[in-house]
């Protein structure tokens, strides 16, 4: 199991499901985004978020990568948190 790479890749998922938020599109684009952009982003959040899994278990314990999973999935969703906090208080400092 290469960790930088399912890491990598649950970070793209956690990215694509919250850019498939309203709430966040409001924040980041200034507008919603079309419906059939905010499936597509979706649905690329939830095939990465699998492809991820499948890497993990890609080792001769499963198990172990199955845990290991668990913390990427963890990590992977703390980051992307960290920088929608950081991008909206940046916002908020330029902001007048």
């Amino acid at each position: 199991m290469n960790h930088l790479s399912v890491l990598i890749l649950t970070v793209l998922a956690f990215t694509c499901l919250a850019l498939a938020m309203v709430r966040h599109q409001e924040d980041l684009f200034d507008r919603q985004l079309d419906a059939g952009m905010t499936r597509m982003l979706r649905a690329a959040g939830w095939v990465l978020l699998c492809g991820s899994l499948a890497q993990a278990l890609r080792q001769p314990l499963w198990a172990v990568g199955l845990v290991a999973w668990f913390g990427y999935l963890s990590a992977g969703a703390g980051i992307v948190f960290a920088a929608l906090v950081l991008r909206a208080r940046q916002s908020l400092i330029r902001k007048p």
